[in-house]
């Protein structure tokens, strides 16, 4: 049976040689093209998300007064309203951006 030591200094020795290979066979990679394409995708991407949230926030505020409305909680509706304005600014927030911006 293996002592424990020896297991360690094996797993030891095992996670080295993965950094060593992970380090030593390794390429240089070139960007091909324009970078500010690699940019724009990666805003486009980044804003995707962020509107995707924003709708599924704003469907959440849909619901919230929904629910209030036939509880008639003003409290929930007030926190319904809430919810549903920031929802929309979440959603529309490159359009925002971009009038503040010009």
């Amino acid at each position: 049976m293996m002592s424990l030591k020896f297991k360690m200094k094996r797993l030891l020795a095992l996670y080295v040689m993965l950094i060593l290979a992970g380090t030593v066979f390794t390429s240089t990679a070139y960007a091909e093209g324009d970078p500010m394409t690699t940019v724009n995708n990666l805003s486009t991407f980044i804003f995707g998300l962020i509107r995707a949230i924003g709708m599924i926030i704003l469907g959440f505020g849909i619901v919230q007064i929904g629910l209030s409305l036939k509880s008639h909680d003003p409290s929930q509706r007030a926190n319904g309203f809430l919810t549903l304005a920031g929802g929309v600014i979440i959603t529309f927030t490159k359009e925002i951006l971009a009038l503040i911006a010009g």
